[in-house]
């Protein structure tokens, strides 16, 4: 009968001496130090705090994106990453397409949070040709969105005087952003590197 080996601490977590300089301490970012040289779209103002670029992060990404009043963003995804966000001020709307098979075909809702209370939206008919039907999320400060990977949305800011500010985390280092025409469904297939800005 052979021994179980159980891992002790020492298995798990690596020296010092075997993390380089960079990574053995922690990095603090000001707001003015925020890095507006990351991936954009229309719209909308993202800055940079935690990424490669800022703090050597390597598997995720962190910021800020400014909405302003009255403003929407153009439609966009974000390739592989799940992103978090959570609303700092303002009351932002995202606005992402109905999944019509799950939603018309079984008949149970498609995704939480969107359809109660008003907040689904018709954008147009069900022939393919038509714009997809759209789903409309209204948020407060301390709401959370969670958006995961290649899903078609949009951020919008319907308050006429006040910017809408929100924390964005992402599971990539990289800001990917892919700007659409519109909130169909692309998904991994149809989106090549050449279509995704802020990659190297």
């Amino acid at each position: 009968m052979s021994d179980l080996h159980v891992p002790s601490i020492d298995d798990l977590v690596p020296s010092p001496e075997e993390i380089d300089a960079f990574h053995r301490r922690l990095h603090h970012i000001a707001p003015w130090a925020l890095d507006p040289e990351t991936a954009q779209t229309s719209g909308m103002r993202r800055l940079a705090a935690v990424s490669a670029r800022t703090v050597g992060s390597s598997k995720l990404w962190m910021g800020q994106t400014h909405v302003a009043p009255a403003t929407a963003s153009a439609n966009h995804h974000h390739g592989r990453s799940e992103t978090a966000i959570y609303v700092v001020s303002g009351h932002p709307e995202f606005v992402f397409p109905a999944d019509e098979l799950s939603a018309d075909d079984t008949g149970a809702p498609s995704h939480g949070g969107g359809e109660s209370g008003g907040n689904g939206r018709s954008g147009g008919g069900s022939d393919s040709g038509a714009p997809p039907r759209e789903i409309r999320i209204r948020t407060s400060p301390g709401d959370y969105i969670f958006v995961p990977p290649w899903v078609p949305h949009r951020e919008e800011n319907p308050d006429p005087e006040h910017e809408a500010l929100v924390v964005i985390a992402r599971s990539t280092q990289d800001a990917i952003v892919v700007n659409l025409p519109d909130l169909r469904w692309t998904g991994s297939v149809r989106t090549t590197s050449e279509d995704i800005t802020g990659c190297s």
